[in-house]
């Protein structure tokens, strides 16, 4: 009798980094997305804290992701996003799509679109809606 291998036990899980950026130190709804991804299957990397543009990109290679969702509350989201943006580029990186979460006024949420964030969630958002667009953009990825 030889022996099978199932070879869905090796399936490829989605890997999500998600991470707290600059100085903002407001981390339940990220804690909520964490725990939602997670319970949808995905692998979810969480940094935490006070990371940098810089931070977040060296990990998110490290840990070669298929995402990475970042969370601010501190009105620096044009600034930090784009240096993320830039660093993903500078590292050959920018296939990894890029979403986010926080308080973020509608106007700067479509020029962050412009700029090639992929969505950005603001309270309110369900958890069904952030699992769904996760797995949707990263399969399309």
């Amino acid at each position: 009798m030889a022996f099978q291998i199932d070879k869905t036990a090796f399936a490829q899980h989605h890997r999500v980094l998600l991470a707290k950026i600059g100085l903002d130190g407001h981390d339940r709804g990220i804690k909520v997305v964490a725990r939602a991804l997670r319970d949808a299957g995905m692998d979810v990397i969480y940094l935490g804290l006070h990371n940098t543009p810089a931070e977040i990109v060296a990990s998110a290679i490290q840990e070669d992701v298929d995402a990475i969702g970042l969370s601010i509350h501190s009105a620096a989201h044009m600034t930090l996003f784009k240096e993320i943006i830039k660093g993903l580029k500078k590292e050959k990186a920018e296939d990894i799509p890029l979403f986010g979460g926080g308080i973020v006024p509608d106007e700067d949420v479509t020029a962050l679109k412009e700029m090639g964030v992929r969505d950005i969630f603001t309270p309110g958002t369900s958890m069904d809606e952030i699992v769904s667009f996760v797995t949707k953009m990263i399969e399309n990825t």
